[in-house]
């Protein structure tokens, strides 16, 4: 790479090999700089640091109640970064794992609203099931369109998000109203042979987190161990001689979106089927898109998205408390999610690249 001579700005140059030992401190890093941001901030909004650093980061680990609700969180942000990283590694962004996350649980209801007499234990399995083939075919309309139209499947996948979250207020407002909700927006109570079963006594932690751990082994299988998986990489990473290979991109792309729309509408359904138990205009908590910050601060690393969904679902849990112990607003609580993708990736981008100055530069060429 070329300087500009009486140049004063660095600039990035790429490294041979990114250190083993700096990729796995960058997360560390990036939490450390984000908290201490945030705790700047709360000083600024006249809060109490110690009290809501507390409540948000230390309280959810010391109770089982608590813990348990940390578990029940970290279901669906696992399943959806699973799915959406393995896109991201092949360099096909997925935004709209929300309005995947939403179809899925549309999908899924479907079945307890239609067939409220029903009883069986196929019912919740096949809730799931449907659900994931619903965040499959909404994210398949984003995969058309890239393929087809050279559509940018960012602004495609997060505008039918929008779209999406418009056709659960329909359904909700219109034909699936629960007549005896008292107006609000929510279906009738799923039977009981709709809902997943309780995996540990007394909470609310269900089988399908034993389902997401099992696919997060898969996702690990598939792209460390595939050829499906490694040509996804390669075209990630060199997309030209993945081309020249013969690896091709349109089925990437379709590959990619139809596995993240497919986990995030796995996702969807196991939240109507598991602690939410109806389907409810609030199903859409933004879960879609703490993914992404997941995925990224797991590194798209299946294990590390294991660490990065459990330590976001207790900043889930924690933010919650912090608005009750430590007056917080909910907004400080997405300002330190946001901050935490902002830091990670700045950390993430020195593994990869080294700052270079003109006069060092200058001295290196012969």
């Amino acid at each position: 790479m070329s300087f500009l001579t009486g140049s004063a700005f660095p600039t990035l140059v790429r490294r041979e090999r990114a250190s083993l030992k700096a990729t796995l401190l960058a997360p560390v890093i990036a939490l450390a700089i984000a908290l201490t941001l945030n705790l700047a901030l709360y000083v600024v909004m006249g809060r109490d640091p110690v009290a809501v650093t507390y409540a948000m980061l230390l309280e959810p680990f010391l109770s089982w109640a608590s813990f348990s609700e940390v578990l029940l969180k970290m279901g669906p942000l696992l399943l959806i970064a699973q799915g959406l990283a393995i896109g991201f590694r092949a360099k096909v962004f997925n935004i709209g794992a929300e309005g995947q996350f939403i179809l899925g649980a549309i999908f899924a209801s479907a079945i307890p609203i239609w067939f409220p007499q029903a009883t069986g234990q196929w019912i919740w399995p096949s809730m799931l099931i449907s659900g994931a083939i619903g965040g499959a075919l909404w994210a398949a309309i984003t995969a058309f369109w890239r393929v087809r139209l050279n559509a940018n499947e960012i602004l495609v996948s997060l505008m039918l998000s929008l779209v999406a979250a418009q056709v659960l207020n329909y359904l909700l407002l219109g034909p699936w109203k629960d007549p005896a909700g008292f107006n609000f927006p929510q279906s009738v109570m799923f039977q009981y042979d709709a809902m997943i079963p309780i995996m540990i006594a007394g909470t609310r932690v269900n089988v399908s987190l034993i389902l997401t751990l099992l696919l997060s082994v898969a996702a690990w299988i598939f792209i460390q161990r595939s050829f499906t998986g490694y040509k996804l990489q390669v075209g990630g990473l060199a997309p030209r001689a993945a081309g020249y290979a013969g690896f091709s991109e349109a089925r990437a792309i379709w590959l990619s979106l139809l596995i993240g729309g497919f986990a995030a509408g796995l996702a969807g359904a196991a939240e109507v089927a598991g602690p939410i138990g109806q389907l409810q205009r609030s199903i859409s908590t933004g879960y879609g898109y703490a993914a992404i910050i997941v995925a990224y601060l797991g590194g798209l690393h299946p294990i590390g998205i294991v660490i990065s969904a459990l330590f976001m679902a207790a900043l889930y849990i924690g933010g919650d408390n912090a608005m009750v112990s430590a007056d917080l607003p909910i907004a400080a609580v997405r300002v330190f999610q946001g901050s935490l993708l902002l830091a990670y990736l700045v950390a993430a981008a020195f593994v990869r690249y080294r700052l270079e100055w003109p006069r060092a530069a200058a001295r290196s060429q012969p």
